[in-house]
């Protein structure tokens, strides 16, 4: 009972923020001498701390309590094929440190020393070691093969799929690491905090060096049965000759898979294609579009046609309230959602709403931090308190 109490008590002040004793005991439903044991209890294992005092009126000031936020931190990874993120945070959501670096890594080896590598310079610089962290997520391309203890589907990461990568990653960050799909954590970092707040049932579309996808279904992530839900970059793209499909000498259709024809390379192809001159990058083309270029524009709205057929059969399937369109191709809204619109209403009558996301490249951290600090907040009480 003492430790459902001490819960109660943390949960309120977590939630609601600072609190006297008598607040706590109107709150929660317990006595003031309950409240006044499990405070107790709490500060002794230093999960919550005196704020100060405060005096409503005539009489005694009352101590103001508030969850400790140094209890435990979090770290939060965004891996992907140009660029490693990393952040920091305490019990609060505050942001300690960060670090964004250019992913040069070649190999799975290199990249799974150099995360760990970054990850203990960014604590270092703030004064903390991989032992204060309490949880660490850290979010990637591809889907998690727990048989194999690998993440399959992520061929822009060279060596990702070798069986034991997972287990390379625990031993390089330390145990309890949770690796989640990037697009997932997208999704939830948009609807914590983005363009997908209060949205119950909707799909993030993440286009950039790859094509992925996040789903969220009555409030919930859905990845399927094997994980691989959201993986719309083999939804297949383009004509192909039947008769050789029904042979089986066609699986899959060469070049015809939607993320070939949709995702970075695609832009700068059909760009060069469409006689821009010498595009490097997508980044590029569309800001070549921007300023007027219309070979590039030309580009531009046909990788939107394409990726309104990728829309059009999430749609059919799923019927999601709303679409965010994130990633690097996917944060140009200004120039993608006039013409993905109209090309949707041609595809299919299941039309729904597309925005842009309002998290750009910080999604996938934000929504490691939210899966970071409800682990966190759960593992923090339990070895503190837990078997008390």
């Amino acid at each position: 009972m003492r430790t459902l109490n001490q819960r109660a008590v943390l949960e309120r002040l977590r939630h609601t923020g600072p609190a006297t004793r008598p607040r706590i005991a109107k709150d929660t439903g317990l006595s003031k001498p309950t409240v006044g044991q499990a405070l107790l209890g709490l500060e002794e294992a230093g999960l919550v701390r005196a704020a100060g005092r405060t005096s409503a009126g005539p009489g005694r000031s009352a101590v103001v309590y508030e969850a400790d936020p140094t209890a435990g931190h979090v770290l939060a990874v965004d891996i992907g094929r140009e660029r490693i993120r990393l952040s920091v945070v305490d019990l609060s959501g505050a942001l300690i440190a960060h670090r964004d670096e250019r992913n040069r890594c070649r190999s799975a080896s290199s990249l799974v020393r150099t995360v760990r590598k970054l990850a203990e310079e960014l604590l270092e610089s703030a004064g903390r070691t991989l032992d204060d962290v309490v949880a660490k997520v850290v979010g990637s391309p591809g889907v998690a093969d727990r048989g194999n203890r690998a993440l399959q589907h992520a061929p822009n990461l060279p060596g990702w799929g070798r069986r034991g990568l997972l287990d390379e990653l625990e031993a390089e960050l330390g145990a309890g690491l949770m690796v989640e799909n990037d697009a997932n954590l997208a999704a939830l970092g948009e609807r914590e905090q983005g363009a997908a707040r209060g949205a119950n049932s909707f799909v993030l579309i993440t286009v950039g060096t790859g094509l992925g996808m996040g789903i969220v279904v009555d409030g919930k992530l859905f990845r399927g049965a094997h994980g691989a839900a959201g993986e719309i970059g083999y939804l297949p793209y383009g004509r192909f000759d039947e008769a050789m499909l029904l042979s089986g000498e066609l699986s899959p259709p060469p070049g015809g898979m939607l993320e070939r024809v949709s995702a970075a390379r695609s832009v700068v192809e059909l760009a060069a294609a469409f006689g821009v001159e010498e595009p490097d990058s997508a980044r590029e083309v569309f800001d070549a579009a921007r300023a007027g270029d219309g070979q590039a524009l030309r580009a531009v709205e046909l990788i939107a046609v394409r990726l309104a057929y990728g829309v059009a059969s999430v749609a059919a399937v799923i019927d999601p309230e709303l679409v965010v369109l994130g990633g690097g191709i996917g944060r140009n809204g200004d120039l993608l959602l006039e013409p993905l619109n109209r090309a949707l209403r041609g595809f299919t009558p299941l039309a729904p709403r597309i925005v842009e996301g309002e998290l750009g490249e910080d999604a996938v951290l934000s929504g490691a931090i939210a899966v970071g600090l409800a682990e966190a907040q759960r593992l923090v009480f339990d070895r503190h308190l837990g078997g008390s």
